[in-house]
C-alpha cells in the first residue's frame, strides 16, 4: 500500500508540472513554443522520477508507520492540481474541492501545513498572479487554508503533548544550531544520499564550529543566489524557498523526540530544490546543440544510479535486527540503535546479549527511558530485582506516564513482599490510563487476596476486576481475579460461575496450568473460603 499511494503521489507530480509549466495539458498559449512544451513534459518526468526512486524516500515507503507521507504527498499532490484549476478559472465549487482536499492532506499528515505558503510561491511562479492581483488579496484568498493549517497545528500539539516534553532536555540554542546544520545536512544528502539510517542522533552542543559556518554559508548562498536571480530565474525562488518553507514543521526548533533530523522529513520539501535545480540546468543548456542528447543521457544515469542506491537501502529494512545493525555500524554511538536491538534480543530469549547493548545505549545517553526499562525488564529475568527495581524508577522519573515500567515495577515489589510499594506503582499506572487492564487486575487481586487484612478491600477490588474486564476483555487471568474479588464480597455462587468461564477459555488456549489454578479455586469457594497470597494475578 505505500508503494501504492508514493506511485500515486509521483504521478500526480509530474501531471501538475506537465500542466503548470507548458506541457500538454496546461492552457493552450500560442506564444509558447512546441519545443519548450515539449521540454517542459521532460524536466517534470525527470523530477518526478527522482521525487519517485531518491533514497531518501525509502524510509517514508518501506516503514509501514509513514503510511502518513505517501498519503499526505498524494493529497498534497491534488491539492496543487485543484488549485492550479481554480487559478485557470476560479469559482466556489473549484475553491471548496480545493480546500477538502487540503483537509485530507492536514489529517494524514499535519507536516502539510505550509501548503497555503507554497501555493503563494505558485502564485509567483509559474502562475505570475502577482502581475495581476495584489499580494493581500492573494493571501486573504487564502485564509480558509490558513484556518485549517492553525488548527491542525493546535490538535498536533495537544496530542503530542508528552513527546512535546522531551525539549526540556534540548536548549533553544541547541534546537536553532540543529536546525540550521540539518538544513544543510538535508541538500547534501539530496545530493550524496548514502549512510541513511532511520534515527540521526541529535547533535545538542556537540556541532563543530567550522560545521555550523559551513552550513551557515551554504544557505546564506543560496538564499541569496535565489532572490537576487529572482526575476530572471523565478523558479530559483520558489523552489528553494518551498524546501525551506515545507521543513519549518519539522526542522527541530519545535523538537519531537529525540532525533537531530530524519530521512522522512524530505518527502515533500525536496521537490522544490528538484524543481530549481531541473529548471536551473535546463536554462544555462539551452544553447547547446546537443542539450537534449546530453541532459536524456545525464538524467539517464542520475535515475539509473538512484535507483540503485535505494535497492541497496531497502535491503537494511529487511527486518528490525538488520535495520538496528546497519544503523550501529554506520553510527556506533547510537544509544537509540543499541535499545532498540537490545529488545530483539531480549524477545529471542538472548538475555545477556540483550543486558550488554542496554547498558551499552546508557553509558552514551544515561536519559534514554526505552534502554532503562529494556535493562529492567533483562535484569528481572536474571531475577536481579533491586537492580531491575531501579532501572524501572530511573525510566519513571524520566517518563512518569510510562505505563509498562510502572506495571512491571508493581509486580517486581510485589514478588519482594512490598505489597504497598507495589500498589503504589499500579495506581500511577492508573492514574494515566484509568482502564489499564494489567493496572487494574494487579490491584484488585491484592486487595482481593492479600493476606493482611489491612491490605484487603472487597469493594475496591471488584470495582477493579469489572473495570480489567471493561478494558482488557474477558481472558482467564482477569475472570480468576473477579473471581477472588466476588469470594471476598462472599459472592461465592457468582465467584464459581465465574471460575467456570475462565475455565473453558483456559481448556480453549491449551494453559493446563491456569485450569489447575481456576480448578483449586472453585474448591475453595464451594467451601465458603477466599483466596489468600500475595502472589500477583498473572
Amino acid at each position: 500500500m505505500n508503494v501504492f499511494f508514493h506511485s500515486i503521489a509521483a504521478v500526480l507530480l509530474f501531471i501538475l508540472l506537465a500542466q503548470i509549466t507548458d506541457g500538454p495539458s496546461s492552457p493552450r498559449d500560442e506564444s509558447v513554443r512546441l519545443a519548450d512544451r515539449t521540454g517542459g513534459i521532460w524536466m517534470s518526468g525527470f523530477v518526478a522520477a527522482v521525487f519517485a526512486i531518491h533514497p531518501l524516500r525509502v524510509e517514508s515507503v518501506a516503514w509501514i508507520a509513514e503510511r502518513k507521507d505517501a498519503l499526505s504527498g498524494t493529497f498534497f499532490m491534488l491539492t496543487l492540481i485543484a488549485y492550479a484549476a481554480y487559478t485557470r478559472k476560479e469559482s466556489l465549487g473549484r475553491y471548496v474541492t480545493m480546500s477538502i482536499l487540503f483537509a485530507c492532506g492536514l489529517m494524514s499528515k499535519p507536516m502539510l501545513i505550509t501548503t497555503p505558503v507554497i501555493l503563494l510561491l505558485l502564485d509567483y511562479w509559474p502562475f505570475n498572479r502577482f502581475t495581476k492581483s495584489t499580494a493581500s488579496k492573494l493571501v486573504i484568498e487564502k485564509i480558509p487554508l490558513f484556518a485549517l493549517s492553525v488548527g491542525s497545528c493546535v490538535a498536533t500539539l495537544w496530542a503530542q503533548n508528552f513527546a512535546l516534553g522531551s525539549t526540556q532536555f534540548l536548549p533553544l540554542q541547541w534546537r536553532i544550531t540543529n536546525a540550521l546544520f540539518s538544513y544543510f545536512e538535508y541538500v547534501r544528502q539530496v545530493f550524496w544520499p548514502v549512510d541513511l539510517i532511520p534515527f540521526y542522533v541529535h547533535p545538542e552542543n556537540r556541532l563543530e564550529l567550522w560545521r555550523l559556518l559551513v552550513a551557515a554559508v551554504v544557505l546564506i548562498a543560496l538564499t541569496a543566489i535565489a532572490f537576487i536571480r529572482r526575476r530572471k530565474n523565478p523558479y530559483l525562488i520558489v523552489g528553494w524557498l518551498w524546501y525551506l518553507v515545507m521543513l519549518i514543521p519539522v526542522i527541530g526548533i519545535v523538537q519531537v523526540g529525540l532525533q537531530g533530523h530524519a530521512d522522512r522529513y524530505t518527502y515533500l520539501p525536496q521537490v522544490g530544490l528538484d524543481i530549481a535545480l531541473v529548471w536551473l540546468i535546463w536554462d544555462l543548456t539551452k544553447s547547446w546543440r546537443q542539450q537534449k542528447i546530453v541532459l536524456s543521457g545525464a538524467g539517464a544515469f542520475v535515475v539509473g544510479a538512484l535507483s540503485i542506491l535505494s535497492w541497496k537501502q531497502t535491503t537494511h529494512w529487511r527486518d528490525t535486527e538488520t535495520l538496528w545493525r546497519h544503523t550501529l555500524a554506520v553510527t556506533p554511538d547510537s544509544d537509540v540503535a543499541h535499545a532498540g536491538l537490545g529488545g530483539i534480543l531480549f524477545v529471542r530469549g538472548q538475555i545477556d546479549e540483550s543486558i550488554d547493548h542496554y547498558e551499552s545505549a546508557l553509558r552514551l545517553r544515561d536519559g534514554n527511558v526505552a534502554a532503562h526499562f529494556g535493562l529492567g525488564r533483562a535484569l528481572a529475568a536474571k531475577q536481579k530485582i533491586d537492580p531491575a527495581i531501579f532501572h524501572f524508577q530511573k525510566a519513571l522519573s524520566i517518563q512518569p506516564d510510562y505505563i509498562a515500567a510502572s506495571n512491571d515495577l508493581g509486580v517486581l515489589f510485589a514478588r519482594k513482599g512490598e505489597i504497598k510499594k507495589a500498589i503504589a506503582a499500579w495506581q500511577q499506572s492508573l492514574s494515566f490510563d484509568p482502564e489499564n487492564a494489567d493496572a487494574a487486575t494487579n490491584i484488585a487481586w491484592v486487595r482481593a487476596t492479600a493476606a493482611d487484612p489491612d491490605l484487603r478491600d472487597g469493594r475496591e477490588a471488584l470495582e477493579l476486576a469489572q473495570r480489567a474486564l471493561r478494558g482488557g476483555g474477558e481472558n482467564a487471568v482477569v475472570l480468576r481475579t473477579l473471581a477472588a474479588a466476588q469470594a471476598e464480597n462472599g459472592q461465592f455462587a457468582k465467584a464459581i460461575a465465574t471460575c467456570q468461564r475462565g475455565e473453558q477459555l483456559a481448556q480453549k488456549n491449551g494453559d493446563r496450568a491456569m485450569i489447575e489454578s481456576l480448578r483449586d479455586c472453585i474448591e475453595s469457594f464451594r467451601r465458603g473460603e477466599g483466596l489468600r497470597g500475595t502472589q500477583v494475578s498473572h
